[in-house]
């Protein structure tokens, strides 16, 4: 367990609640509510397990600073195991994990973030001497609740790719005998808010939010992006002519946006790419369109 180094204000943790409270679609008067539930002594034990990823999923989680992440997620889950932040490695934290998986049976999230290679008996993807796909079988069946944090944990991904020679897969459709919900919150990184809602959601609830077809909560993947941005009657600034996906991508980019609130893809002049759509990788390219400059 890491512990947090700084101090968090009372008045930044309610600013972080209002917006979570938002995102699930409470409401700003709701941050009193959704800070209870954060707060709360009863921290859910969560094992991070990493698969064919590229760690982009925690960094863009870990780099909140409204309030700064660990600060504040170290207060409100027990973070048992989380490879990219852990000192310890090697035979000492793998059976940390076979440890607290068995000890927390039946009680932990399991957060995922990476594809499962699954050709050949998953051999194409190793840790510790052990495939990916049989550390999965062995730990998500024993969690609470699964949460597919990125779009390679939830779909596949750019490692599933064509021509995905290590037929690498999302969680669910690796593991099809899977009885434990699974939570998919996409995006190439997904939103920390959206991520913090799932948690949030649950512990004011006692259940796991409403999914959409595709496994993702609806309070963050109701809506398209094209619908709620702002620049969509701007022709000086809306995207739609260079590529931008956002008329047929969900998810909540224009309005809870990323670092705190400040921008999104959009704002900052670049197209969405649909990153939060299973096959994006395949279906969405080339991402960029050709445009003429200075009149050429």
């Amino acid at each position: 367990m890491i512990e947090p180094k700084q101090e968090i204000t009372r008045r930044s943790f309610l600013k972080f609640c209002g917006v979570v409270a938002g995102a699930l679609g409470l409401g700003p008067g709701a941050a009193v509510k959704v800070a209870q539930a954060l707060s709360s002594s009863e921290r859910p034990p969560v094992l991070w397990l990493h698969f064919a990823e590229c760690t982009g999923c925690s960094e863009a989680i870990l780099r909140t600073t409204g309030p700064f992440f660990d600060v504040l997620i170290m207060n409100v889950i027990s973070l048992d195991y989380h490879e990219t932040l852990m000192a310890a490695a090697g035979q000492t934290v793998e059976d940390l994990l076979m440890d607290a998986a068995e000890d927390y049976r039946g009680e932990f999230f399991a957060v995922v973030e990476g594809a499962i290679p699954t050709a050949d008996n998953g051999i194409y993807g190793m840790i510790g001497g052990r495939t990916m796909l049989s550390i999965a079988g062995e730990i998500l069946p024993k969690a609470k609740a699964i949460i597919s944090c990125g779009t390679c944990a939830a779909y596949g991904g750019l490692p599933a790719a064509e021509p995905n020679p290590t037929q690498a897969k999302g969680v669910a459709e690796s593991l099809p005998e899977l009885t434990v919900p699974v939570v998919n919150v996409s995006g190439c990184p997904p939103n920390p808010v959206t991520f913090v809602g799932v948690i949030a959601d649950f512990l004011l609830q006692g259940r796991l939010p409403r999914l959409d077809i595709h496994g993702r909560p609806l309070f963050a993947y109701r809506k398209k992006i094209h619908s709620e941005c702002p620049f969509k009657y701007d022709v000086s600034r809306c995207q739609k002519d260079n590529g931008c996906k956002g008329q047929w991508t969900y998810n909540n980019c224009p309005t809870i946006k990323f670092n705190d609130g400040i921008s999104f893809p959009m704002q900052a002049g670049h197209p969405c790419i649909g990153c939060s759509e299973p096959d994006f990788w395949d279906h969405n390219t080339p991402f960029y369109h050709a445009t003429k400059s200075n009149g050429k």
